[in-house]
C-alpha cells in the first residue's frame, strides 16, 4: 500500500518462498509502504517499509584541477567539463535527472550560457556510450560519480565569465534535478579567477562556501 493507503501492486507468492519482490523505480512517492500478506480472504500478516532517497554531495571538481577524477585520468582530460560525487544515504533509490552550474561560472546552464535549465536536457555525460543520458540511477546505499556533458567551465569571449587582467571572485550553486518528489539538490561554492593577459587562460580555485 502507497503512503495514501492506495493500492501500489500486488504480487502472487508461490509456496516455500521467504521473499517477495516489487520494483519501485525512481518516480515513487516517498514516505511509509505497507505490505499485507493474504491468504484468501485472510489477512496472515503485515509490515511497513519507509522508502526515503536522500542523496548528498561528497566532491565536485573540474577536469583541469582535477584530472585523476576524470574517466580518462590525466590523459586528455576534458578540462572544461566537471564532475560531482554523490551518495544515496536514504532507503528508496532515486535518479538525477540534470546536472545544472549557475552563478559565477564561464558558461552556466542559464541564459548566459547553454540555457537548458528547464528543459529536457539532462547535461549528463555517459562515459561508457560517450553521449549524453537522459538519468543516473542511485540506488539506496550507493554512490556515483557523474560528469557533466556540457562545459560549464569553458572560457568563451562574450561569454558569463572571461579571464581578464585583474582577479576575480563570487559564487555559483551547483545543482542536481532528481525523479523524485520534492527540492532539488544543491550546493553553493566559492570560485575564484586568476589575473591573466589571456581571455581563457586563468586558474580556477574552488572550495566550499562558508
Amino acid at each position: 500500500m502507497k503512503p495514501n493507503g492506495s493500492l501500489f501492486g500486488t504480487r502472487d507468492v508461490a509456496q516455500g518462498a521467504s521473499r517477495v519482490s516489487f520494483d519501485v523505480g525512481t518516480t515513487y512517492t516517498p514516505g511509509e509502504y505497507e505490505l499485507v500478506a493474504v491468504n484468501g480472504d485472510q489477512t496472515v500478516g503485515t509490515t511497513t517499509r519507509t522508502l526515503r532517497s536522500d542523496l548528498q554531495i561528497i566532491e565536485m571538481g573540474i577536469g583541469r584541477n582535477q584530472p585523476e577524477k576524470m574517466w580518462n585520468g590525466t590523459d586528455g582530460s576534458p578540462h572544461s567539463q566537471a564532475f560531482v560525487t554523490i551518495e544515496n544515504q536514504g532507503s528508496g533509490p532515486t535518479a538525477v535527472t540534470q546536472f545544472l552550474f549557475f552563478g559565477k561560472v564561464p558558461y552556466s546552464s542559464g541564459e548566459n550560457g547553454t540555457q537548458y535549465a528547464g528543459t529536457d536536457v539532462s547535461g549528463i555525460y555517459d562515459p561508457e556510450s560517450n553521449s549524453e543520458i537522459e538519468r543516473v540511477v542511485v540506488p539506496p546505499g550507493g554512490s556515483k560519480t557523474i560528469y557533466s556533458s556540457r562545459m560549464p567551465f569553458a572560457f568563451i569571449r562574450g561569454g558569463n565569465v572571461v579571464c581578464t587582467d585583474y582577479q576575480q571572485s563570487g559564487t555559483f550553486k551547483l545543482s542536481l534535478e532528481t525523479s523524485t518528489t520534492g527540492p532539488s539538490l544543491s550546493k553553493t561554492y566559492d570560485v575564484q579567477y586568476s589575473a591573466s593577459e589571456e581571455f581563457n587562460n586563468c586558474s580556477i580555485t574552488i572550495k566550499e562556501d562558508g
